[in-house]
């Protein structure tokens, strides 16, 4: 497959095919990168923005793609201010699978709001994670910050 094609087994190039549709988690979709709910949040309104092309590296994405990339990672901290109303948030990347990269063949930029104390004991005790918000509710909470 070449650099850029869609990749048919990528969860987000499967996203991106299928914006719009009933279940889309896709909150937004630019010139060169979209937005997405993350179906395994580590908090409510967990995003990732991502090239819609099926890149692997920094390298192989234009300096558009990039730049877009940043822009809506500038958004999502506003859309996160007026939504969610974190004390902080993470935004980052894994690169490759010994990162933690989940998705390690299409990169892609975690964006997630903050609370002070946000880390419960269920993570610890009990191996599980509480998030009191379903990514697709997320995902019609941010929609509209994105639309603007």
């Amino acid at each position: 497959m070449t650099a850029g094609a869609k990749e048919p087994g990528c969860v987000l190039c499967r996203a991106i095919e299928g914006a719009g549709g009933p279940d889309s988690l896709v909150v937004h979709v630019g010139a060169h990168d979209f937005v997405v709910m993350n179906r395994y949040p580590y908090n409510p309104g967990h995003i990732m923005i991502a090239p819609r092309r099926h890149v692997a590296t920094l390298h192989d994405a234009t300096a558009e793609e990039l730049t877009e990339m940043m822009s809506l990672a500038r958004r999502a901290e506003e859309a996160f201010r007026e939504v969610y109303k974190p004390d902080g948030m993470n935004i980052g990347m894994n690169l490759g699978r010994p990162a933690g990269a989940g998705v390690a063949d299409h990169i892609h930029l975690h964006a997630v709001p903050r609370w002070i104390g946000d880390t419960n004991f269920m993570g610890v005790v009990g191996g599980v994670r509480v998030i009191p918000e379903e990514p697709g509710q997320a995902a019609t909470r941010l929609r509209p910050c994105f639309a603007r």
